[in-house]
């Protein structure tokens, strides 16, 4: 069935219009789950409207009727514990026009302090503290100055060395971003991270720009401090509000990535706040997951068809 996408699907009247989008890792796991979601849309007030496949193992679906949250959680349990990602939201505003991505363990794979402080000799002290921070079970800009001043002495050279040898895209990041960029969406990365990272992770995937924290450093040593004010977690959200602002534009028309306590408020405002292999609390308050699929996900939940994606 053909789906059409412009304004006379999406502001048809008196029907709330939402969009099902399911991606799996291939389309006949996709197609099966469907079969069982399917018949029981009525009971919920919905109906399919219209569907299109988007890739492989991606399919979407137009709903006339029905309430978000409840669809969310009706077709959740559906799932079950099959390797499929869902996103279900109002059709309306999809395809966003501001991406503000989380760095460490989202964009990237890894946490860059933890591995500065392998150089440093105290990867187990550290990483200890950045998993109770990031599961918001501690003060995060406290925890960031404990953990930056068992830094302390370490050479400045070990930054290029941790990001040469540790700092690896997680796969999908530079498609999601260049795809958005390219499509006219604004992209920042916006980290609890160093200065010295981000300006080389937003080169590499295409954001437009970044923040993050800057460490101090003495001469070729690390101080053991980092400069104030902390980019924690209302700076982030700071930054999703700044930034829609400034573009004018619809917040239901922004998306916040992340997946650590300090992503949680831009994650809750954000007109799609998505949670990539999160903590459980934030996985608990987002819109969607990413707990099977890479980064190209974000651009299916958007509408995007494969063959729009920017590859280079």
């Amino acid at each position: 069935m053909p789906l059409a996408v412009g304004p006379a699907i999406s502001q048809m009247r008196g029907v709330m219009q939402i969009a099902l989008t399911l991606v799996g890792p291939n389309t006949d796991l996709v197609t099966a789950a469907l079969g069982e979601i399917n018949p029981g849309l009525a009971a919920l007030g919905a109906r399919v409207k219209a569907s299109r496949h988007l890739g492989p193992g991606a399919t979407d679906l137009l709903l006339e009727g029905g309430e978000v949250g409840a669809l969310r959680r009706w077709a959740a349990e559906t799932l079950g514990d099959r390797p499929i990602d869902l996103c279900i939201q109002p059709w309306e505003g999809r395809r966003k026009g501001l991406l503000i991505a989380d760095m460490d363990s989202t964009i990237i794979g890894c946490e860059c302090l933890d591995e500065l402080a392998d150089f440093a000799g105290v990867k187990d002290q550290v990483s200890a503290i950045t998993e109770r921070a990031m599961r918001g079970e501690l003060d995060f800009d406290a925890a960031l100055r404990e953990r930056v001043a068992m830094l302390r002495g370490l050479s400045i050279d070990a930054l290029q060395a941790a990001y040469d040898e540790r700092v690896r895209l997680n796969p999908g990041a530079r498609t999601l971003v260049r795809t958005m960029a390219h499509h006219g969406a604004r992209c920042m990365l916006v980290s609890g991270g160093f200065t010295f990272f981000t300006e080389r992770v937003a080169a590499a995937a295409g954001f437009h720009g970044h923040r993050s924290n800057t460490l101090i450093t003495q001469g070729d040593k690390l101080t053991g401090a980092v400069a104030d004010p902390i980019l924690g977690r209302q700076a982030k959200l700071d930054a999703l509000l700044g930034e829609t602002a400034a573009l004018n534009l619809d917040p239901a028309r922004n998306m916040a990535l992340g997946d650590g306590a300090n992503d949680l408020a831009m994650i809750e405002a954000a007109g799609l706040g998505l949670a990539y292999r999160a903590k459980p609390i934030v996985a608990a308050q987002a819109d969607a997951k990413l707990d099977h699929t890479d980064l190209t996900a974000a651009l299916y939940f958007q509408g995007y068809r494969v063959e729009e994606f920017v590859e280079d």
